[in-house]
C-alpha cells in the first residue's frame, strides 16, 4: 500500500498534515485494516545510519526500542527515526510525517491532536501509548532547545 499523502510538501503546515493523516485513517473501516497502514507505513522509513543507534538518540519510555536523530538544517528540524518493532515503526513514521522540516517554534506551537483524532488514544496499547507520548516529548523538548 502506498502512502496515500505522498511525500510532504514543505510549504504544509503541521494542522494540514495532521489533517491529511486523519483523512487517510478515516478511509478504513477497521482497526485492523489501520494497523495494517500503520505497519506499511513503517516499512517506508528511509535507512537509519547505524552510527545514529546512539544513547543520545534511544527514545526513554518506549518498551521498543526507538531512535530519533535531529538537526537544524536551514532552520528547521529534520528528524530521522527508527524502531526495532513494526507497528512502531509506523508511529515514527506517522510522528516524522508531522514535525520533520518544519521550524522549532511551528512544533511547539502545533498541539498532537491528530493522536486522539486518528483513534490512537484508544486504540493503542498502553505501552505503545506511552513510547508514542516519549517520541513527542523528546521533539518538543529539542526543539524548544533550538529556540
Amino acid at each position: 500500500m502506498e502512502l496515500l499523502g505522498g511525500s510532504k510538501n514543505n510549504m504544509s503546515s503541521i494542522a494540514e498534515i495532521q489533517s491529511e493523516l486523519v483523512s487517510e485513517f478515516e478511509i478504513f473501516d477497521d482497526w485492523m485494516s489501520r494497523y495494517e497502514y500503520v505497519i506499511d507505513l513503517g516499512r517506508q522509513l528511509s535507512e537509519f545510519p547505524s552510527e545514529w543507534k546512539t544513547d543520545e538518540n534511544k527514545i526513554k519510555g518506549c518498551q521498543s526500542q526507538v531512535w530519533l536523530h535531529m538537526q537544524m538544517q536551514d532552520g528547521k528540524l529534520h528528524i530521522d527515526g527508527t524502531s526495532d518493532a513494526a507497528i512502531v515503526s509506523g508511529l515514527v513514521a506517522i510522528v516524522l510525517r508531522v514535525y520533520s522540516d518544519q521550524t522549532p517554534q511551528d512544533i511547539l506551537d502545533a498541539k498532537p491532536d491528530f493522536i486522539k483524532d486518528i483513534g490512537f488514544t484508544d486504540h493503542l496499547s498502553p505501552t505503545r501509548s506511552n513510547g508514542l507520548h516519549s517520541m513527542l516529548r523528546t521533539i518538543y523538548q529539542r526543539a524548544g532547545s533550538y529556540l
